[in-house]
């Protein structure tokens, strides 16, 4: 039951919101794949060869989650949940432990530790960026992947993803108006008009030309 479909115009604003957020958190010392936006359409990256694994941090509890567990949609957590899924589309991307990271060799002891300390650092980071504009956190996933550093001549751990309304969950602070992916997924309507929300609070002027 997994929706899918083609929003016209969703893409550029992806596009730009993601741009934003990664020259932030590029700013802010996170390593990131993103080299720079192209056009409207594309980004320049980074070829990075990507863990097996989506890295999700909740904030506040909701969708597959109130579900599993029979949680209170909306429960505020009292510190960050991180989880891991396996990326495997044709499983639908199950939850997975540490263990099972190690056991098959999905990642090392000493990556995933320091995957998850940047995870929460991004964390910490995004919610200030999003709180300052009236905007929740509420949850989000990322991947990573390991990209080479000509000035060290080694691989390192970069974030190899986007970060947008279609990666995250956000809610207006005041109203917990839905500014996000689930107002597709939930038959919400206005997802255009969502998207330009955020990015207007994050003040991303929209461009008009290529």
């Amino acid at each position: 039951n997994l929706k899918k479909a083609k929003v016209e115009g969703k893409g550029v604003l992806n596009n730009r919101i993601s741009e934003y957020i990664l020259t932030n958190l590029s700013q802010c010392g996170i390593k990131t794949h993103f080299v720079k936006r192209l056009n409207m359409r594309e980004q320049l990256i980074k070829r990075a060869e990507i863990f097996p694994i989506e890295f999700i941090v909740r904030n506040i509890a909701t969708g597959s989650l109130t579900k599993r567990l029979d949680i209170p949609e909306g429960t505020l957590l009292e510190r960050p949940l991180l989880e891991y899924c396996y990326k495997k589309d044709e499983l639908n991307d199950p939850l997975i432990s540490r263990e099972h990271i190690y056991s098959f060799g999905w990642a090392t002891e000493e990556e995933i530790k320091y995957i998850d300390k940047t995870t929460l650092r991004i964390n910490d980071l995004l919610t200030g960026v999003f709180r300052a504009v009236g905007i929740k956190l509420v949850d989000f996933k990322i991947e990573y992947g390991k990209a080479w550093n000509k000035d060290t001549d080694k691989k390192e751990i970069v974030l190899a993803d986007e970060i947008s309304p279609d990666t995250c969950r956000l809610w207006d602070v005041k109203t917990e108006k839905k500014l996000d992916k689930d107002r597709f997924r939930k038959d919400l309507g206005n997802i255009i008009q969502a998207y330009q929300e955020v990015a207007r609070r994050l003040g991303i002027v929209p461009e008009t030309t290529n």
